[in-house]
């Protein structure tokens, strides 16, 4: 009976050691956790007080840019179909497809042959026309020689020869297919040899120097977005520097499929490394907010009452202290957010470590972030 008593004893006082052998491995831990928290003794014997070590970030007023998100597509500045004004057959094509062209530069020759012959006939039937109104006209009008009928029919008969000449002449310069706006031939729709007729498609001129983006914009953003408000551009696939523009057209109705109105802008594109149906991104400046305290998102934390964030301050017998403030948050950009209430300027706000604190908690302060910018406070 006595051994087992020993025996008893001797294992109670084991378990007791490995219990305190546990605490103690633990306390070592959370002391060494990071070197966030250290045990201090505070006033009674045993009793310890957890110091947290945080980074702050100064509360400096600033401008924040509130944007309007899109994604564009790209399209020609100008984008025409040439077509055939007189039918007849293809002689000669003048231009190869990818070449730029200029505005009233030939591209194709349609045979003349018929309208040539018909329209030297019709200058001889002009002249002879001419020839007799001239002299019909000097025997009434000097001489008064003649009926004013005859008179009357020979000015007639002239005037409606010239303008028969007039019309074969057009119609003779049309047979020359001319590019009617400055670009390049992207596509030809003929061959030499084609029989075309007119209103035929020839080809297609596209210019893409400028080039247009047109992207929808939400309902809700119908009273932000006019003429002129100011939007910077860029692009995934391209390597290219933010194109700064302003908004050329806004559409006057909305698509009740995805219920958005269009936009548009126009950029440069002067090597033509822009292509149409490219897509680009949009950001339309909505409102730019002076004098405002921007912080990160990441340094808020969220609560029952919405979100709160931590600043730093020293308590009555000096020591830093963590207080916890309820804000009121305005738009967000960017992984940035505008507070509307809640912070002051000057202020140092805790940015990392906010979410191992509690109010009033003592903390140490381990580094001084600089003040955040919203990088396109300036567009």
């Amino acid at each position: 009976m006595n051994e087992a008593i020993t025996i008893d004893r001797y294992t109670t006082r084991g378990l007791v050691l490995r219990l305190l052998a546990g605490c103690t491995l633990l306390l070592l831990l959370l002391a060494g956790c990071g070197g966030e928290a250290e045990a201090r003794p505070d006033g009674e014997e045993g009793a310890f007080e957890r110091t947290v070590n945080v980074e702050v970030m100064p509360l400096e007023p600033s401008s924040f840019v509130e944007l309007i998100r899109l994604t564009g597509t790209i399209r020609a500045y100008q984008d025409v179909t040439v077509a055939a004004e007189e039918g007849g057959v293809i002689r000669e094509l003048l231009v190869e497809e990818g070449t730029v062209v200029e505005e009233g530069q030939p591209i194709a020759r349609v045979d003349d042959r018929i309208l040539r012959a018909q329209t030297q006939e019709a200058r001889a039937q002009s002249e002879l026309a001419r020839e007799s109104w001239e002299r019909r006209q000097r025997l009434y009008e000097d001489d008064g020689v003649g009926s004013e009928l005859d008179y009357l029919q020979a000015r007639y008969e002239a005037d409606r020869s010239q303008a028969n000449l007039e019309a074969l002449e057009q119609r003779l310069d049309r047979t020359l297919i001319r590019a009617p706006i400055s670009g390049t031939l992207d596509r030809t729709e003929v061959e030499v040899g084609s029989m075309v007729s007119s209103g035929s498609p020839v080809g297609r001129i596209v210019r893409t120097n400028p080039v247009k983006v047109r992207g929808g914009v939400p309902e809700r953003y119908a009273d932000d977005v006019r003429r002129g408000s100011r939007a910077r551009v860029t692009f995934d696939v391209l390597d290219a520097e933010v194109t700064e523009v302003e908004v050329s057209y806004v559409g006057s109705t909305v698509d009740p499929q995805n219920r958005t109105f269009d936009a548009e802008v126009i950029i440069p594109n002067p090597g033509r490394i822009i292509k149409p149906e490219m897509v680009a991104n949009v950001e339309i400046v909505r409102q730019v907010h002076e004098d405002v305290l921007v912080v990160p998102q990441e340094a808020l934390v969220r609560e029952e009452g919405g979100y709160v964030a931590y600043v730093v301050e020293e308590d009555e017998e000096g020591r830093e202290v963590v207080r916890e403030r309820l804000l009121e948050l305005g738009p967000a950009q960017r992984n940035l957010v505008v507070v509307w209430e809640g912070l002051s300027p000057g202020e140092e706000l805790v940015v990392v470590g906010q979410n191992r604190v509690a109010d009033l908690e003592r903390v140490r302060v381990v580094e001084r972030q600089a003040p955040v910018r919203d990088p396109r406070s300036d567009p």
